[in-house]
């Protein structure tokens, strides 16, 4: 059948199952969303406030759901206003399909009124960017799209179009999508050989999982898989849920803001088992001496990973769900209970400590998970809030926290949490922020009153930069330049006026009451916490230093 451009747009989403997309419209897209408004029945479209909350929403849609995420903008500043959100996907591997439209054909390279080369801008932040310069060529080229987004190692995908190319007419057929078959690599039988001799030789086995354990939906042979190691288990900020915190095993996270637990007892162990990890260097502090008396085998669906950061000792690319599921297969039951009993007295020795007399964000954060039985999906901006997140509250699910953790985006959740809820509308979806970070994107309040989007945003209100601010307190003399946000701005008032119901805590109590009843409520709901100032995460590792030297509070008053 003949359709035009902008048709073939909508066509090819139907084609993908994609259900909403999230985006600003403009001059450029307006055909597009001329069509979209047609279709508005099959297409939910929620208008953000901002392109950067519509690529933030598409992320947290994709990070809840599993599906790929979409969203939308117009030409040059509404291009631009997504990248940030692109670059979030990117570094943390997240699959979303970002749809730009351009200047027509012929105005392209002229500095025509916002124009924009957007593909040119994006390339270092996509698995791969496309300008659609021909009708013909575009249903396509939004199939392989979405393909690129979704196989391998996932991440972001832009399409550029120019606004005469969606109102150009072609032929367009139909294709029925097919059930999604992952591409592996070819899995070795050496290197899977090669793996079980150094598991069976190891006396003191570590496992490290990242965030490629949650993309692959490797949970259920991640825990056979440990079963049978018999070994404890850390995880990064990423790999949150894939193994469950619950489990008596697990040891907390690791690197910079890791338990001492799992620092120890990654420095000590005899082979550290990765999967889906890419050594971060949050995660390694000091990489000559990160885990040095242990042998490293890591398994990665990219081999760009692979001796990037740390020299490994062996490698297995591939899927790690498939390469889990043929490890269990070969790998007979191993004993380390000894091992398991040592790193186990480290968690009884350096438990996790806060101040339990005052409102603080661990406190916060453990409130939160008591009164939603551990069953929420917590999102959070980027700082203090976001590591005590990671610390106190007990993930045993994946996609069950959402954060940016590669970019280290300040902004992202709000959006994040919106994306989520409207990908899991049976899911309490609560954004654990900074004042800071609520302070960049706080107008999507308007757009989760707008599309009645009942997220809770709890904002960890200390007046400060709270991270910065524990880095120059600790490392800068106590020289706080530029890190101080104490005003005369009330988010409580300011929710209300936006239309969301607005609540100031400064009590546990009062939290307490004030959670409750937001969880009732099935509205978006504000709820500023007031807290110290001088509140810190611990423990902390010194930039660049080993991760043995942790250090907490109980240390720094030694």
């Amino acid at each position: 059948m003949q359709l035009n451009g902008s048709e073939i747009v909508i066509e090819c989403l139907k084609e993908q199952g994609v259900d909403t997309v999230f985006g600003y419209p403009g001059g450029a897209i307006l055909n597009v969303y001329d069509e979209l408004y047609k279709h508005r029945d099959e297409i939910r479209h929620i208008l953000t406030s901002h392109e950067q909350g519509a690529a933030h929403a598409a992320d947290g849609y994709a990070r809840a759901t599993g599906k790929v995420g979409v969203c939308l903008a117009t030409s040059g500043p509404g291009a631009t206003n997504l990248v940030t959100g692109i670059a979030t996907a990117y570094m943390d591997s997240i699959p979303i399909v970002a749809i730009t439209c351009n200047v027509g054909v012929s105005l392209l390279g002229k500095d025509s009124f916002q124009e924009i080369d957007i593909t040119g801008i994006t390339m270092p932040i996509t698995k791969y960017s496309f300008i659609v310069k021909d009708v013909d060529r575009l249903a396509d080229t939004i199939r392989k799209a979405f393909r690129i987004a979704r196989t391998g190692r996932p991440g972001p995908v832009l399409i550029d179009i120019p606004k005469d190319v969606t109102a150009a007419v072609t032929e367009y057929e139909r294709q029925e999508l097919g059930k999604h078959v992952p591409e592996h690599p070819h899995i070795g039988e050496k290197e899977i050989a090669d793996a079980i001799a150094m598991i069976e030789a190891s006396e003191r086995p570590f496992v490290f999982v990242g965030g490629g354990a949650v993309l692959s939906g490797a949970s259920g042979e991640l825990r056979e898989f440990v079963d049978r190691l018999d070994a404890p288990v850390t995880d990064s900020l990423m790999g949150k849920g894939a193994f469950p915190g619950t489990d008596p095993r697990y040891t907390g996270m690791l690197g910079m803001h890791g338990t001492k637990a799992s620092n120890y007892g990654v420095s000590e162990c005899d082979l550290l088992v990765v999967l889906g990890a890419r050594f971060s260097d949050r995660v390694t502090g000091n990489t000559s001496t990160f885990a040095k008396n242990a042998k490293i085998l890591q398994i990665d669906i990219d081999p760009a990973e692979i001796n990037k950061n740390i020299l490994v000792s062996a490698e297995i690319i591939g899927d790690l769900k498939e390469v889990l599921h043929i490890l269990n297969r070969n790998l007979k039951q191993q004993d380390h209970h000894e091992w398991i009993e040592k790193v186990g007295s480290y968690k009884e020795k350096y438990p996790l400590k806060y101040h339990h007399d005052v409102l603080t964000g661990p406190f916060i954060v453990e409130e939160i998970y008591r009164q939603t039985d551990g069953d929420a999906l917590i999102v959070t901006e980027v700082g203090q809030h976001q590591m005590w997140a990671a610390q106190y509250y007990k993930y045993t699910q994946p996609r069950t926290l959402l954060t940016s953790g590669g970019l280290g985006t300040m902004g992202y959740g709000l959006g994040a949490a919106m994306g989520a809820k409207t990908g899991c509308p049976e899911k309490t979806v609560v954004n654990i922020a900074g004042d800071g970070c609520f302070r960049m994107n706080m107008n999507e309040i308007a757009t989760a009153v707008r599309h009645n989007i009942p997220v809770i945003e709890v904002v960890v209100n200390n007046h400060v930069l709270g991270m910065v601010r524990q880095w120059q307190d600790l490392f800068y003399d106590e020289r706080y330049s530029a890190t101080v946000l104490r005003d005369a701005v009330d988010f409580a008032k300011l929710a209300e006026a936006m239309g969301a119901a607005g609540i100031h805590v400064e009590t546990q109590e009062e939290f307490k009451k004030a959670f409750a009843d937001a969880l009732k409520l099935n509205r978006p709901v504000v709820i500023d916490c007031q807290i110290g100032s001088d509140d810190k995460v611990w423990p902390m590792v010194a930039p660049g230093a080993d991760i043995r030297e942790a250090f907490d509070e109980d240390d720094m008053k030694k």
